[in-house]
């Protein structure tokens, strides 16, 4: 039988087309097992390991609680400051610096109240882990993120060698993302002991606060540094459009001008989908998985290192993005069938990756 030349090079970029797609997106894959170490916590938000096997879990009615996965008891630690627990808003992130040993500082994020409203402050204590108690509570920073909403508060936390990131989201309150002079729609950027680094982008600049170190960001949930001190941010879009962002000093991530998603009120495109002088996503997600936390994988326990992690709230599933030179180039998506809006990643020092779930299941990667 004879086939034509026309239709040999139809087939072949038809291949071609799809082998791109699958390259770009891998939804099936052999995935780690799960062992559910840990049930009964209540809306857990943050995760950080405070000591080898010894993960503190901020929840979000405003508590913490001590994890030991190896004889897998919870402690209550007392010392966690008064949040408003509404809507989107509660005691959010929990972190600690990599070169962190016992007795030092643990930052945390949360809803404060301001006048009978809320916005996402920033504090850091000390846990001592003997006596179960957070001391010498410092507020760093309470962000001028105050609105009537309850929803888009952010907040994830990461360090870099000498300074303090946090997220802050729109509060609700779209054209906050291109305020300079509100710290909603944001990432800050502070020294360690909350006072604000001279060299921020902002620094001296009537129509800015200091503290911004990018803006036109949503409601991002997920912040982490890569291996290489590359600083990635996920957060969400309204009805489609999550994003993978790059952060960089300065630079405009567009929010509510440029998005790659919907209204949730009709099949209307919010703002546009680029801008001069705006940046682009790295990755988008359409239909919105709804990210919540992001993690660079240090360790290669799973084959998984330097990839990035995402929990999927909406979507229900662990999300993997292939990371190659600086860059996503593949996605994975593992647990769909557990159906359990993943809340937070870690990372223990044994390689271990531990995920709490929405349900009060703390999950250890086997």
């Amino acid at each position: 039988m004879l086939i034509s030349k026309h239709r040999v090079c139809r087939l072949s970029v038809f291949l071609i087309v799809l082998a791109s797609l699958a390259a770009a997106t891998k939804v099936v894959a052999e995935a780690p097992k799960v062992d559910v170490v840990v049930t009964g916590l209540d809306r857990p938000w943050g995760m950080t390991e405070v000591a080898p096997g010894k993960l503190l879990i901020s929840q979000k009615a405003g508590s913490f609680v001590l994890v030991d996965v190896a004889t897998r008891a919870k402690t209550v630690i007392a010392g966690a400051p008064k949040v408003i627990d509404d809507g989107q808003g509660g005691l959010l992130d929990v972190a600690v610096p990599p070169e962190y040993k016992p007795g030092g500082w643990v930052y945390f994020t949360y809803s404060a109240p301001v006048q009978k409203q809320s916005a996402t402050a920033l504090a850091r204590a000390r846990l001592n882990l003997k006596s179960g108690l957070l001391t010498d509570r410092q507020t760093l920073l309470v962000t001028t993120s105050v609105t009537d909403t309850s929803q888009h508060f952010g907040s994830r936390i990461a360090f870099d060698d000498q300074h303090v990131f946090f997220t802050v989201g729109d509060r609700g309150v779209r054209d906050n993302g291109q305020n300079l002079k509100a710290h909603a729609g944001s990432v800050i950027r502070l020294k360690r002991d909350g006072s604000v680094p001279d060299d921020n982008p902002f620094v001296g600049r009537s129509d800015a606060l200091d503290e911004i170190w990018s803006y036109g960001h949503r409601n991002p949930q997920g912040i982490t540094f890569d291996g290489d001190g590359r600083l990635w941010l996920i957060e969400h879009g309204p009805r489609g459009g999550d994003e993978l962002n790059l952060i960089e000093p300065g630079k405009n991530y567009g929010w509510p001008v440029v998005s790659q998603g919907k209204e949730y009120w009709g099949p209307i495109a919010v703002g546009v989908k680029q801008k001069a002088g705006m940046e682009s996503a790295a990755k988008v997600y359409t239909p919105s998985i709804a990210p919540s936390s992001l993690l660079s994988v240090e360790g290669d326990r799973y084959g998984w290192q330097g990839d990035l992690l995402a929990g999927a709230l909406v979507l229900t599933h662990l999300n993997r993005i292939e990371m190659k030179d600086g860059n996503p180039v593949a996605e994975i998506r593992y647990f769909e069938d557990k159906k359990q809006r993943l809340r937070v990643m870690a990372e223990g020092a044994d390689g271990t990756i531990w995920i709490a779930t929405d349900a009060g299941e703390l999950w250890a990667l086997r």
